[in-house]
């Protein structure tokens, strides 16, 4: 394509016109895409999205945008319950497609999007674009180049205290695990492979709240913990919840035979890593190598991907095994069974680069 990407986005909540748009705008400033239209059900946003947003056309009916002419690419940021349908909609009406996490509600849903996706001319990718950031991949190329040996045991962690706005968090179809918890998931079976079996505990720790003004029942578990089985004695933990007030642990820790390396900050927001390895005896740290990259940045490699052809490194198939992963956790947890995973994926791979001990991002190096 040598033209600009035509997008058109599909709910204008905070997570759009907040963080998407910033990163559109970059993009837009660099003549990659161009923004078309935007819709929300919520009439009086037309204002905000013309004047303040800078998007000329405005609607209420998601089905104008995924059948426009005018629009090559469709962002799918409405609450978690419409990700399947308007995803699956624009996939069959030939769009590019990016949706927000989870894809889908359900298994079911999740299933049919990944065949609608196989035979769409259109690209779909899934956040959490957790696999992208620098990182994420200085991470993966230290588990491929078996620094810290073959991994044993891992442990992810998400959470902060809950949103105070939309009700749809706290009812059927929401909760942390697929708000928050995904991000961990996502990235544990990027980094380990894919997971064989699930067992968790659940519950609602804190059964009333008040969101957009009101008090409400909370209706969905808000307080996780996870067990993953990745076969050959390989086990990750996830914690995740709305229950969590705060935190100074890393994201992710991976510990291997000769090894331990950690990310630090947030998978979705990384800070570095730290990497320990038996042979050197000490803690090596290392710098974030892109301090400014944004866990948006699946529209910008979903852009790229359109303009050079080339299927995003983000599959559908990991998306549907992540959900399946949190679906299976979530009846684990109710029933207190451990439950089978079915699906599986390839995880996605990066240039293994060079050994990274002369890298500019070793922050500190105590050997030195």
């Amino acid at each position: 394509m040598n033209r600009p990407v035509r997008l058109g986005f599909v709910g204008c909540g905070s997570v759009m016109s907040g963080p998407y748009t910033r990163m559109a705008r970059q993009l837009q400033g660099r003549g990659l895409v161009e923004r078309v239209i935007a819709c929300d059900v919520v009439a009086e946003k037309e204002k905000f999205v013309q004047d303040e947003l800078g998007i000329p056309r405005f609607t209420t009916d998601y089905r104008e945008v995924v059948e426009s002419d005018d629009v090559d690419a469709v962002l799918v940021l409405t609450s978690m319950a419409e990700h399947g349908p308007i995803a699956k909609a624009a996939l069959e009406a030939g769009k590019h497609v990016l949706v927000e996490k989870p894809m889908a509600i359900t298994l079911d849903a999740a299933a049919e999007l990944v065949s609608v996706a196989a035979r769409s001319p259109g690209y779909l990718l899934c956040a959490p674009a957790v696999v992208l950031s620098p990182t994420y991949q200085e991470i993966w190329r230290h588990v491929q180049r078996s620094d810290i040996g073959p991994i044993h045991l891992a442990r992810a962690r998400y959470g902060w205290a809950g949103p105070w706005w939309g009700q749809w968090f706290y009812r059927s179809g929401g909760g942390p695990l697929f708000d928050l918890g995904v991000y961990n998931v996502a990235s544990l079976t990027g980094l380990i492979g894919p997971a064989q079996r699930v067992t968790a505990m659940a519950g609602t720790a804190i059964p009333s709240r008040v969101v957009d003004g009101e008090l409400i029942k909370v209706e969905v578990e808000d307080n996780f913990q996870i067990t993953i089985d990745f076969g050959e004695a390989r086990f990750g933990t996830v914690t995740t919840g709305f229950s969590m007030q705060s935190y100074r642990s890393p994201a992710i820790e991976l510990y291997g035979g000769t090894g331990t390396i950690q990310m630090m900050g947030d998978d979705w927001a990384p800070a570095g890593y730290e990497l320990w390895r038996n042979s050197v005896g000490a803690w090596q740290i290392h710098g974030d190598t892109d301090p400014h990259w944004q866990w948006t940045d699946g529209l910008r490699h979903l852009v790229e991907c359109i303009q050079t052809g080339t299927p995003p490194i983000i599959t559908p198939e990991h998306a549907y095994h992540t959900l399946e992963v949190m679906i299976k956790a979530i009846e684990s947890a109710r029933t207190g069974r451990t439950l089978t995973i079915e699906s599986t994926f390839t995880p996605p791979t990066f240039d293994l680069g060079e050994d990274d001990r002369a890298d500019a991002h070793l922050a500190h190096d105590p050997t030195s």
